[in-house]
């Protein structure tokens, strides 16, 4: 940025594109890194965290940017992808500064961080904070109304006080748009206390599908800081497949106490799933398919598949069984894939269109075996029918994936060689 260019707020810096010199995306800008001063001198900026395509987080020193400007960071020079590593001395403002409470230091009444400006130094390639976006009153989701106002850093204190209690909604919205893969990943980059802060403020479905992107530690350790009618609540909304992994990780004392406390189905469903071997077809298997009677049209299903929080494999096809609807439903007579849908005419009933070929998978089909089906079938999803001919449920490419790849897959960058040592400003 030139001198005397506009400030930039941080917020707006979330996950904007960082180009090198060439045009080439190198990853996205997840954080700024500053380090806090003596007095009341603006912290220095340092540099950015930036995720790189291998969802791997570097270090870049503020003086490799050569340009903020027009929602893009530009860069210049070599990367040193060396994974950031936070110093004690140093300050993540996304992660550590946005929800913070501080004081006006004129009138001593506490206002909540909403955001900060950063700023080039005229003639120098220094940077540094320069303003503070603040609200006046008592944070909190339910209560978002109160006087807004921009102070300079100066006019604030107590950043560098250590907080219990610091809100979330501000960081929140800077990552909304965020896959849940990806929140997650910035949850575990996050300070334990900060992580159990941000899993307190999402809703239970945002929440629910981030858990079920996170390593199992982080998994295990969010879900023992909720309270407990809480923790029963985001594993309901988690797909059963997934909430059954994770209670199989706790203690058999836990486990029961947040089965008892969910919904009596819900837990039916994890339960049916937790008696199955977990590298087999119906440990691997979610029972919420796509489940249509046979006498149901093309329209019926199209409806179903259209349906928002149904991940691409599983309406990638329907499943069409005798009643009853729910798993495990009466006898599967079929497969009707989404390409087929779409070339007949919406009147059609399911059960003239069905894929009756391939055999569906038996629950103790070890994960080899499942994996062999998807390779040579070029297929995404599958059924898993037991010896009664009843659907159990379906077995999807992503479980199969997870399953086979190493255990810390989700920490781990592929392709990177370690480079260089450490960062600084």
């Amino acid at each position: 940025m030139a001198a005397g260019a506009p400030r930039v707020f941080v917020s707006h810096l979330s996950g904007v594109p960082a180009f090198d010199p060439n045009g080439d995306q190198v990853g996205r800008v997840r954080d700024v890194v500053v380090m806090l001063r003596v007095g009341r001198r603006p912290p220095r900026l340092l540099g950015l965290v930036v995720e790189l395509s291998t969802r791997r987080r570097i270090f870049l020193p503020m003086t490799r940017v050569t340009g903020v400007e027009s929602g893009q960071v530009i860069i210049t020079g070599v990367l040193n992808v060396r994974r950031f590593e936070q110093r004690p001395t140093e300050r993540l403002v996304l992660g550590e500064m946005l929800d913070r409470r501080v004081n006006l230091v004129d009138t001593g009444e506490e206002v909540t961080v909403l955001d900060v400006s950063v700023q080039q130094l005229p003639a120098r390639r220094d940077w540094e904070i320069d303003r503070v976006f603040v609200r006046k009153g008592k944070g909190g989701t339910f209560r978002r109304k109160g006087e807004t106002l921009t102070v300079d850093w100066s006019a604030v204190d107590g950043f560098s006080l250590e907080e219990h209690g610091q809100g979330a909604e501000n960081l929140l919205a800077t990552f909304e748009q965020l896959r849940p893969a990806d929140l997650a990943n910035v949850l575990h980059h996050l300070s334990p206390k900060r992580r159990a802060e941000v899993a307190a403020a999402l809703d239970d479905d945002r929440l629910a599908d981030v858990l079920e992107e996170l390593p199992e530690d982080d998994q295990i350790e969010i879900l023992g800081k909720l309270k407990e009618e809480r923790a029963a609540d985001v594993l309901e909304a988690m797909d059963p497949d997934d909430a059954a992994d994770l209670l199989a990780e706790l203690p058999e004392d836990d486990k029961e106490r947040l089965l008892t406390l969910m919904q009596p189905d819900d837990a039916a469903d994890v339960r049916r799933l937790m008696a199955y071997e977990e590298r087999t077809a119906g440990g691997l298997m979610t029972t919420e398919p796509i489940v249509l009677r046979p006498d149901a049209t093309v329209a019926d299903a199209l409806a179903r598949v259209r349906m928002e929080d149904l991940s691409p494999a599983l309406a990638a096809q329907v499943y069409v069984c005798r009643p009853p609807d729910e798993t495990p439903t009466g006898k599967y007579l079929g497969t009707v894939h989404f390409q087929r849908l779409l070339r007949d005419p919406p009147y059609t009933l399911v059960g003239s269109i069905l894929d009756d070929d391939l055999l569906p998978l038996a629950p103790d089909a070890t994960l080899p075996a499942v994996a062999g089906f998807f390779a040579t079938y070029d297929m995404v999803a599958a059924p898993v029918v037991d010896e009664g001919g009843a659907l159990l449920g379906a077995v999807t490419v992503d479980d199969v994936l997870d399953h086979m790849l190493p255990d810390d897959w989700r920490e781990t960058e592929f392709h990177l060689e370690e480079e260089g040592a450490g960062h600084g400003g």
